[in-house]
Protein backbone atom coordinates (compact mmCIF):
# COMPACT_ATOMS: atom_id res chain seq x y z
CA UNK A 1 0.00 0.00 0.00
CA UNK A 2 1.36 3.38 -0.99
CA UNK A 3 0.35 6.59 0.67
CA UNK A 4 0.14 9.70 -1.46
CA UNK A 5 2.58 12.51 -0.67
CA UNK A 6 -0.18 15.08 -0.20
CA UNK A 7 -1.70 13.06 2.68
CA UNK A 8 1.56 13.51 4.61
CA UNK A 9 1.52 17.22 3.77
CA UNK A 10 -2.05 17.65 5.03
CA UNK A 11 -1.24 15.58 8.13
CA UNK A 12 1.81 17.74 8.83
CA UNK A 13 -0.07 21.01 8.36
CA UNK A 14 -2.88 19.78 10.63
CA UNK A 15 -0.33 18.93 13.35
CA UNK A 16 1.38 22.29 13.00
CA UNK A 17 -1.99 24.07 13.22
CA UNK A 18 -2.92 21.91 16.20
CA UNK A 19 0.09 23.41 17.96
CA UNK A 20 -1.67 26.78 17.80
CA UNK A 21 -4.61 25.33 19.74
CA UNK A 22 -2.55 23.23 22.18
CA UNK A 23 0.50 25.32 23.09
CA UNK A 24 2.73 22.40 24.12
CA UNK A 25 5.53 23.23 21.67
CA UNK A 26 5.93 19.52 21.09
CA UNK A 27 3.40 18.60 18.40
CA UNK A 28 5.01 20.98 15.91
CA UNK A 29 8.03 18.67 15.53
CA UNK A 30 5.79 15.78 14.44
CA UNK A 31 4.15 18.12 11.93
CA UNK A 32 7.53 19.16 10.56
CA UNK A 33 8.48 15.47 10.31
CA UNK A 34 5.32 14.76 8.30
CA UNK A 35 6.00 17.67 5.94
CA UNK A 36 9.55 16.37 5.38
CA UNK A 37 8.17 12.89 4.60
CA UNK A 38 5.73 14.44 2.11
CA UNK A 39 8.65 16.10 0.30
CA UNK A 40 10.54 12.81 0.15
CA UNK A 41 7.41 10.92 -0.98
CA UNK A 42 6.93 13.52 -3.71
CA UNK A 43 10.52 13.01 -4.91
CA UNK A 44 10.37 9.20 -4.62
CA UNK A 45 6.79 8.07 -5.40
CA UNK A 46 7.62 4.35 -5.06
CA UNK A 47 8.40 4.69 -1.32
CA UNK A 48 6.37 2.16 0.67
CA UNK A 49 4.18 3.03 3.64
CA UNK A 50 6.37 1.29 6.22
CA UNK A 51 9.41 3.28 5.07
CA UNK A 52 7.37 6.50 5.14
CA UNK A 53 6.26 5.84 8.72
CA UNK A 54 9.84 5.02 9.70
CA UNK A 55 11.06 8.26 8.12
CA UNK A 56 8.33 10.19 9.91
CA UNK A 57 9.37 8.72 13.25
CA UNK A 58 13.04 9.49 12.56
CA UNK A 59 12.39 13.05 11.38
CA UNK A 60 10.04 13.75 14.27
CA UNK A 61 12.49 12.40 16.82
CA UNK A 62 15.40 14.17 15.17
CA UNK A 63 13.75 17.58 15.09
CA UNK A 64 12.56 17.16 18.68
CA UNK A 65 16.04 16.23 19.88
CA UNK A 66 17.58 19.02 17.85
CA UNK A 67 15.29 21.53 19.53
CA UNK A 68 15.75 20.31 23.09
CA UNK A 69 19.50 19.68 22.88
CA UNK A 70 20.88 22.37 20.61
CA UNK A 71 18.50 25.23 20.01
CA UNK A 72 16.67 25.68 23.31
CA UNK A 73 18.47 27.80 25.94
CA UNK A 74 19.47 25.72 28.91
CA UNK A 75 19.06 28.07 31.88
CA UNK A 76 18.37 31.77 32.26
CA UNK A 77 21.40 33.98 32.81
CA UNK A 78 21.65 34.23 36.62
CA UNK A 79 24.00 37.20 36.45
CA UNK A 80 21.03 39.48 35.93
CA UNK A 81 18.71 38.23 38.66
CA UNK A 82 18.22 39.77 42.10
CA UNK A 83 19.08 36.47 43.82
CA UNK A 84 22.58 36.51 42.34
CA UNK A 85 23.54 39.79 44.02
CA UNK A 86 22.24 39.16 47.53
CA UNK A 87 25.08 39.55 50.02
CA UNK A 88 27.01 42.24 48.13
CA UNK A 89 28.65 44.84 50.36
CA UNK A 90 28.36 48.55 49.62
CA UNK A 91 29.11 51.95 51.17
CA UNK A 92 26.23 54.02 52.52
CA UNK A 93 26.30 57.44 50.82
CA UNK A 94 23.29 58.94 52.64
CA UNK A 95 22.19 57.78 56.08
CA UNK A 96 19.18 55.51 56.33
CA UNK A 97 16.60 54.91 59.07
CA UNK A 98 13.42 52.86 59.31
CA UNK A 99 11.31 55.81 58.10
CA UNK A 100 13.84 57.52 55.80
CA UNK A 101 15.37 56.23 52.59
CA UNK A 102 19.09 56.50 52.00
CA UNK A 103 21.50 55.78 49.16
CA UNK A 104 24.07 53.02 48.89
CA UNK A 105 26.95 52.74 46.41
CA UNK A 106 28.34 49.36 45.41
CA UNK A 107 31.85 48.75 44.10
CA UNK A 108 30.51 46.92 41.05
CA UNK A 109 27.22 47.42 39.24
CA UNK A 110 24.23 45.66 40.75
CA UNK A 111 21.65 44.95 38.03
CA UNK A 112 22.99 47.84 35.97
CA UNK A 113 23.36 50.50 38.70
CA UNK A 114 26.21 51.34 41.05
CA UNK A 115 24.08 53.51 43.33
CA UNK A 116 20.72 52.45 44.77
CA UNK A 117 18.01 53.96 46.94
CA UNK A 118 17.96 51.85 50.08
CA UNK A 119 15.88 51.11 53.17
CA UNK A 120 16.87 49.50 56.47
CA UNK A 121 15.21 48.30 59.65
CA UNK A 122 17.60 50.27 61.88
CA UNK A 123 19.47 53.59 61.82
CA UNK A 124 22.71 53.42 59.85
CA UNK A 125 24.82 56.53 59.35
CA UNK A 126 26.49 57.48 56.08
CA UNK A 127 29.97 56.14 55.48
CA UNK A 128 29.24 52.70 56.99
CA UNK A 129 29.45 49.45 55.09
CA UNK A 130 26.13 47.69 54.48
CA UNK A 131 25.16 44.29 53.08
CA UNK A 132 22.41 43.83 50.49
CA UNK A 133 19.70 41.47 51.75
CA UNK A 134 16.93 42.01 49.18
CA UNK A 135 15.93 43.96 46.08
CA UNK A 136 12.35 45.22 46.31
CA UNK A 137 11.40 46.83 43.03
CA UNK A 138 13.95 49.60 42.53
CA UNK A 139 14.92 49.80 46.21
CA UNK A 140 17.65 47.87 47.98
CA UNK A 141 17.05 46.53 51.50
CA UNK A 142 20.31 46.63 53.48
CA UNK A 143 21.66 45.76 56.93
CA UNK A 144 24.83 46.84 58.71
CA UNK A 145 27.74 44.74 57.44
Amino acid sequence: MEMQWWIWLVFGIVLILLELVLPTFFIIWFGIGAVLVSLIALAAPSLHLDMQVLLWALFSSGTTLLWFKLLKRKQPDVRWTADSVIGEVGLLVNSVSPFEKGRVRFQKQILGNEEWVCVAASDISSGERVRLVAIEGNTARVIRA
